[in-house]
């Protein structure tokens, strides 16, 4: 027999179930965390969540998550921009700043080629990509996205259609073990396969 909640403790569990990775234990659990809580710490999980909503927007440039256009990264005078990275997601992108190894600007793609999904090139931001490499600033382009199936497709892509753009094009280091995910692996090991990246 189901265990019933009061309404409004079942209907935080069914969203926290929403959220990836998090079932009804864990929903439960995290539910308890937040009754026990002072109000104000509620009040601002809510606050931090809406104000994520309603702030957050792409980057009319590198299409990275920000609160300000153009984002601080395509801002920072400081970084090489004639070196572009491109990354599948904005978690990877937060991996390869985290590994302090780079400091070139970026392009995010917003996800891989998948057939499976239905995902093609259409539903990347490729075409701004081949729109910012026209004016020439660039001189090296960093293929950084995850070394999986989909990740590898969508790098052999790149490197096809980039080709006659006649931008030398590197994909990152295979120190990054198949099947991985850039945000989750070490800040070393990824900085590493920065420096050691290869032509493709």
């Amino acid at each position: 027999m189901a265990l019933q909640h009061a309404q409004p403790i079942s209907r935080l569990i069914q969203e926290l179930t929403k959220l990836p990775g998090v079932g009804e234990k864990t929903a439960f659990r995290l539910a308890m965390f937040i009754l026990r809580s002072p109000r104000e710490d509620a009040a601002g999980l809510a606050q931090a969540i809406l104000e994520v909503k309603e702030k957050i927007r792409l980057c009319s440039q590198c299409f990275n998550l920000t609160d300000q256009d153009p984002c601080r990264i395509c801002q920072d005078a400081k970084r090489n921009s004639e070196i572009l990275c491109v990354v599948s997601g904005p978690e990877d992108l937060m991996a390869v700043e985290r590994s302090g190894g780079y400091r070139g600007i970026y392009h995010v793609l917003h996800g891989v080629l998948s057939p499976l999904e239905g995902v093609g090139p259409k539903d990347l931001r490729i075409n701004e990509l081949l729109t910012r490499l026209q004016g020439g600033r660039v001189k090296e382009v960093i293929l950084a996205t995850n070394p999986s199936v989909e990740g590898e497709a969508t790098a052999q892509y790149l490197a096809q259609i980039l080709k006659p753009l006649s931008i030398p094009v590197t994909r990152i280091a295979r120190g990054v073990p198949m099947g991985g995910d850039l945000q989750y692996i070490d800040e070393v090991t990824l900085s590493k396969s920065l420096e050691n990246r290869s032509p493709i």
